[in-house]
């Protein structure tokens, strides 16, 4: 039986940084990545645009279609990326359902500077649902595999703090 791969969720609310942290270990690894976004129906990424919060019955769809990625690569052996908010355990755990080794990292950072971000881009996700994506964060349980970073770093510090983290740092086994 061949060893598990990795499965890293780059998980937070809008405007954490989870893509730019993903590609910059993306860089450095060169596995495949799949940005959540991309797989949000049009309706939800129109409710968004609206203003509008998505549900727990619009993401559940879009939360299997993430996992059958990840699962389809798992079985054939090949390590990932993702973005994915993953903002609540319910959600998380259909996400594990993908691979075994399915790890979180937690962008976590300042409201100050989470607005700040939303504001300077182009997104469907406008900055007034940062509250609403606040009050529903529920943040990773001490039973869950994965940490948290501090999105204050700069992407390559945030790369090299994951990639230490999980002993995958060039020259390590």
């Amino acid at each position: 039986m061949t060893e598990p791969v990795w499965h890293l969720v780059f998980m937070g609310v809008s405007g954490s940084g989870k893509t730019t942290a993903a590609q910059a270990v993306n860089e450095r690894l060169g596995w495949e990545f799949a940005e959540g976004d991309d797989f949000h129906s049009e309706e939800s990424v129109a409710k968004m645009a609206a203003g509008h919060p998505l549900t727990d019955a619009d993401r559940m769809p879009w939360l299997g279609r993430l996992a059958t990625w990840t699962r389809e690569h798992d079985r054939a052996g090949r390590p990932t990326l993702m973005s994915c908010s993953a903002l609540r355990r319910i959600y998380r755990d259909v996400l594990r359902t993908g691979g075994e080794r399915t790890c979180f990292v937690h962008m976590v950072g300042d409201k100050g500077l989470l607005l700040e971000r939303m504001s300077a881009r182009e997104h469907f996700m406008p900055p007034s649902l940062l509250e609403s994506q606040l009050d529903t964060l529920e943040p990773l349980g001490e039973d869950e595999a994965g940490f948290t970073v501090d999105v204050a770093q700069s992407p390559e510090q945030i790369a090299e703090a994951i990639l230490g983290r999980l002993d995958l740092l060039p020259g390590n086994p």
